[in-house]
């Protein structure tokens, strides 16, 4: 396994911004394959106090075995960080790599076509869902946090 920098994956556009940071579309150069990657700036982490969150986000994702829950493989640092897995599990997201650059923590994960929930939210038509989806939506979120229950975690 070859170790995983930033010249591992093409970036392109931004799918999204948070607290931390962004998460952008990438692909892995000698693959091909598209990836989210969701990268944490360290200055933001520093600023508000969250390197135990950051951390802790990551020793999580490494405990928890669910479809449910999106999973990590690899870990951070700089003899931790190896090429990951390019296989997919069912619709299960997948942190496929993680790797560190001078001002971020990166988390690689399989990408999901379609946007994430909020999107659907609002722009499906009429904002809101049927019934049967929400049902459905809310079973799938129950299994998650049970299962996080399960392995002693509880999620905010």
């Amino acid at each position: 396994r070859q170790p995983v920098t930033k010249d591992t994956f093409r970036q392109y556009r931004i799918l999204g911004k948070g607290g931390f940071g962004e998460v952008c579309a990438c692909q892995v150069r000698a693959t091909g394959k598209m990836y989210a990657c969701k990268k944490l700036e360290k200055k933001r982490i520093k600023k508000r106090k969250g390197e135990a969150m950051a951390l802790n986000e990551k020793q999580i994702l490494e405990k928890v075995n669910s479809r449910f829950v999106v999973r990590v493989r690899p870990s951070w640092g700089a003899a931790g960080a190896r090429a990951g897995t390019d296989g997919q599990v069912g619709t299960q997201v997948s942190l496929a790599y993680a790797y560190e650059t001078k001002d971020a923590l990166c988390l690689v994960l399989t990408i999901m076509n379609g946007g994430d929930l909020k999107f659907h939210i609002y722009n499906m038509g009429n904002p809101g869902f049927e019934d049967e989806r929400v049902a459905f939506y809310a079973a799938e979120i129950c299994c998650g946090l049970q299962h996080l229950h399960q392995e002693g975690i509880v999620y905010r």
